[in-house]
């Protein structure tokens, strides 16, 4: 899907570049097996941009900051991430009210760059409805992208405390790729989340997400969906599978492929399949 996305062509897909990935991942990806697809993505787009540097070497443009390979300039964003750290609740009032100037529990600043933002799905239904069977939830794309507005608080917990969180995008790349954390991996096994998301298929705008001292130069921020890669089945390894939503910009049309299968479908078909990857493109700019 990777390698599709990436080839304008996307007719087919060379043996030897599956070879290339399991050498260049030490084996950490098979072609004999399917892989967690997020992952594949963020490894091969971390390697292709280290590879695309010089060796040894960073060049620097004429103003002497490090330039950037076209991967970074197509697709990396940056955005702040607002942390504090909880305190315990076992903790007195006199004791937190003593804690509040140290500065492990004051809010830090720090900015991070990314190749594709994580949205984060509601938790599915515990009960079923009153026919017995299982509820479907839905949930709009522009709820889960209020995550990245600066201004909602979530938990992080980890094995040793807990950090509240916020995100704040500051640079949006021409093309922006959302993963739906739709495959979890809990103690025992996986899990998937059924969530149907709802999405536009056009002129989705991320401006108010931006902070607003970096909004001005963001001459567009409005983006049209280019690729959707959806999973089917059950989350264990080797019992689902992936079909890729792509669009030819050069007749407006969009096609479903899986495998060596490619057919034609409508754009209102699209939004209906259980999304885990949107690819969307800033054309204007």
């Amino acid at each position: 899907m990777c390698f599709r996305l990436c080839d304008r062509d996307f007719g087919h897909i060379s043996s030897l570049l599956d070879l290339a990935v399991v050498l260049c991942s030490r084996k950490r990806f098979q072609f004999t097996e399917q892989g967690d697809a997020v992952e594949f993505l963020s490894w091969f787009l971390n390697a292709l941009d280290l590879a695309l540097h010089p060796k040894r070497s960073i060049t620097t443009d004429s103003k002497g900051a490090h330039q950037k390979t076209v991967v970074a300039r197509a697709l990396r964003g940056s955005m702040r991430v607002y942390s504090r750290k909880i305190m315990p609740v076992s903790l007195s009032e006199e004791e937190k009210a003593s804690l509040a100037d140290n500065p492990e529990y004051m809010m830090s600043v720090t900015e991070t760059k990314f190749f594709y933002l994580t949205c984060d799905l509601p938790p599915p239904p515990l009960y079923l409805d009153e026919h017995k069977e299982s509820i479907i939830p839905q949930v709009s794309l522009s709820t889960m992208l209020t995550k990245f507005n600066g201004l909602v608080e979530k938990e992080y917990k980890t094995y040793r405390d807990s950090v509240m969180r916020r995100f704040q995008l500051c640079r949006l790349p021409p093309y922006l790729i959302l993963y739906m954390k739709r495959i979890v991996k809990n103690i025992f096994t996986l899990e998937k989340n059924p969530t149907i998301v709802n999405f536009p298929i056009k002129s989705i705008d991320f401006g108010e997400l931006l902070d607003l001292q970096f909004r001005s130069l963001h001459k567009y921020t409005t983006y049209d969906l280019v690729a959707n890669i959806v999973h089917d089945g059950p989350p264990t390894p080797g019992s689902g599978s992936h079909r890729i939503h792509l669009l030819h910009r050069g007749t407006g049309k969009w096609y479903e492929l899986q495998d060596l299968h490619v057919v034609e479908i409508l754009p209102q078909m699209i939004p209906l399949s259980e999304t885990l990857i949107q690819v969307g493109g800033s054309f204007s700019s």
